[in-house]
This record gives structure tokens, sequence and C-alpha cells, in this order.
């Protein structure tokens, strides 16, 4: 995550998932925000996951945060480890 966000790709959200995929991660058992509003404006922040064994690997990254931050919290109980409307990874 500090690979990525050191780089001019620091808020897009197929750099992270691209770099989990790359460290091993099941693209499948991920999640990501949208990088852009629905106004076409730079999202503030974006958040990504990674779900395994019932945990949540989540970090968030973007101008409104001081720093890029990552936390391991349990999944939701619906599954999923993100709150709201994800964008599908289909790349």
């Amino acid at each position: 995550m500090q690979t990525v966000a050191a780089t001019a790709q620091s808020v897009e959200g197929r750099a992270y998932i691209d770099a989990l995929a790359g460290a091993g991660f099941d693209k499948s058992a991920m999640e990501v925000t949208y990088d852009r509003t629905t106004v076409d404006n730079a999202a503030d922040s974006i958040q990504f996951s990674v779900a395994w064994e019932g945990e949540c690997l989540i970090g968030q990254v973007g101008p409104s945060t001081p720093a890029p931050t990552a936390v391991v919290l349990p999944a939701l109980p619906a599954g999923g480890c993100l709150i709201g409307e994800t964008r599908p990874i289909d790349w």
C-alpha cells in the first residue's frame, strides 16, 4: 500500500487491487470503491479490502486521509468487507 501511495496512481483503486493481486491475494476476495464521484471529480478517498478467514484487510487512501491507513477488522455479518456501493473488479 505504501508503495502505491507514493506514486502518481495514489488514488486509483485499480493500482491497489493489482498490487494486492501481485502479492498473492485473490481478486475474487477483494472490493474497491470508485475513484471518481458521480460528477466525475476525483474521490476524496478510496477504500479497498481483501477478505480472508472471516476477517478483512481494509485500506484507505486519498487527499482527505492524512496518511495511507490499513486495518484488519471482522468481515461484515452479511459477508464482504466494505459497506455501500463498490466498483466491479473486472480486469
